[in-house]
């Protein structure tokens, strides 16, 4: 989502290189395209200019420590105050037992599926056993999605399809979940296209009946600075607690994000990051302003491997790669490991120097294709891949409904990185080894492999 404005970000400070100091002269080029860059990505525009103001006192006149560039340290600059800006610190929810939760928001901003998620997210992270209660009463497919996730995450699920009196299905939803030994309660609330006095009236009213202890507003990223808009009507009614920004794996600029939390002081305290009942992650500001400037996210990906991958798996992998005895078979283990921390696109954006390297739809389609080859093979041929001649070949092309030469291609990679597996080991090895990482940084890959 915020491609765009990493990009235009990093070209606006590539003309402070090479400065000995930082001055109102060299500063004033690259701070209006840096504004230009905010307003591009719908940033609202007084959030833009009081950004610009703050980075520019605290530019100006400073040295340049010596082992750092110019732009470098402007860079430290404006991370320092994108942190500031999207909310300092860990902006958690209240850690108590039973916890009472609305969300709130307009029609079509992913209330429903964010109720679902965050039921997930709390289950697991936490311990809750959730419930979630249906209090959209317009929309009777609101209710039996809400039915189907809840019946996907094996939460208690509560609606009165028959009864329009929200405030007594709050009630009795409460109190169902109760007996149930629910100490998590989740009420999906109503949406409008647009916020009118019945909605604001129906949320304030269905607040005073079950008192919940955090009210989030469920906000659509892509848009843009009418959600800043939307924030500020709906906080102004029910004093919310914080903001779940949905769709941040979409197109958009990324504007809402910059400006929500400086516009209506709310805290943005989780982002869905796209369709899959795991794409939804608690936000931090630091990790987020790292990621416009270019600079990945390494602590959110180590995190994210931690709870995917196997470490004794991935120790048993490290050691049969070190002796050359990798297989077929562990590189489709290894594939379907990766797969489940998520798509490679967003993945890429949490590695520094990598979020301009674009994993789009084809690039997910060639790894599922060379996923599905492998599942095609016989577990002998993953093992003993020098068995694969050319009927079994065919065999596993129209398997799989690829023309053969996909195959061979692949089996023609994974040889290449097998050779240099085996070159690997021993004196030559470890040359091999300084040359990548004097090409790639310490701990490069092995061509052939997936990113």
């Amino acid at each position: 989502m915020l491609e765009g404005l990493t990009d235009k970000l990093g070209d606006a400070l590539r003309s402070l290189r090479g400065t000995g100091k930082l001055s109102e002269a060299n500063m004033e080029e690259s701070l209006r395209e840096v504004r230009k860059a905010l307003l591009s990505a719908d940033v609202h525009f007084k959030v833009a200019r009081d950004f610009v103001e703050r980075v520019k006192m605290a530019c100006v006149g400073q040295e340049v420590t010596r082992s750092v560039t110019p732009g470098q340290q402007v860079i430290k600059i404006i991370h320092d105050e994108l942190v500031q800006l999207l909310g300092q610190g860990e902006t958690a929810l209240e850690d108590k037992k039973p916890l009472r939760i609305m969300l709130v928001g307009l029609h079509g901003s992913g209330k429903t599926t964010s109720s679902a998620k965050l039921a997930r997210h709390l289950a697991r992270k936490r311990g809750y056993r959730p419930a979630l209660i249906a209090c959209d009463v317009y929309r009777p497919a609101a209710i039996d999605q809400l039915e189907q996730l809840a019946r996907g995450e094996d939460c208690f699920f509560y609606a009165e399809r028959n009864q329009t009196d929200v405030l007594r299905i709050a009630r009795n939803g409460l109190e169902q979940a109760k007996a149930a030994d629910a100490n998590l309660m989740i009420f999906d609330t109503a949406g409008r296209l647009q916020i009118d006095s019945d909605l604001i009236d129906e949320i304030k009213r269905l607040k005073q009946a079950v008192q919940p202890d955090e009210i989030l507003l469920v906000a659509d990223s892509a848009l843009g600075q009418e959600a800043v808009n939307v924030a500020h009507h709906f906080h102004e009614a029910v004093a919310c607690t914080g903001i779940i920004l949905t769709k941040l794996d979409g197109d958009a600029r990324g504007g809402a994000a910059l400006s929500m939390k400086a516009m209506t002081g709310v805290p943005i305290k989780f982002a869905g990051t796209g369709e899959k009942p795991d794409d939804f992650d608690p936000f931090y500001p630091d990790r987020m302003a790292s990621r416009i400037l270019g600079m990945g996210d390494v602590v959110s990906l180590v995190e994210r491997a931690q709870e995917n991958i196997d470490e004794k798996e991935a120790e048993r992998m490290a050691e049969k790669m070190r002796k050359a005895e990798f297989d077929l078979d562990d590189f489709l283990s290894q594939m379907q490991q990766v797969k489940k921390m998520g798509n490679m696109g967003s993945l890429m954006g949490m590695i520094p120097g990598m979020s301009k390297v674009k994993i789009g739809d084809e690039e997910e389609k060639k790894m599922a294709r060379t996923e599905a080859i492998l599942q095609a093979m016989t577990p002998q041929e993953r093992h003993k891949p020098m068995l694969i001649n050319g009927s079994r070949r065919m065999r596993i092309a129209n398997g799989t409904g690829v023309p053969v030469r996909d195959v061979n291609q692949l089996l023609k990679q994974f040889n290449q990185m097998r050779t240099m597996m085996r070159k690997m080991r021993g004196s030559k090895g470890r040359k091999m080894m300084k040359q990548m990482e004097s090409q790639f940084g310490k701990g490069g890959g092995l061509p052939g492999m997936p990113g």
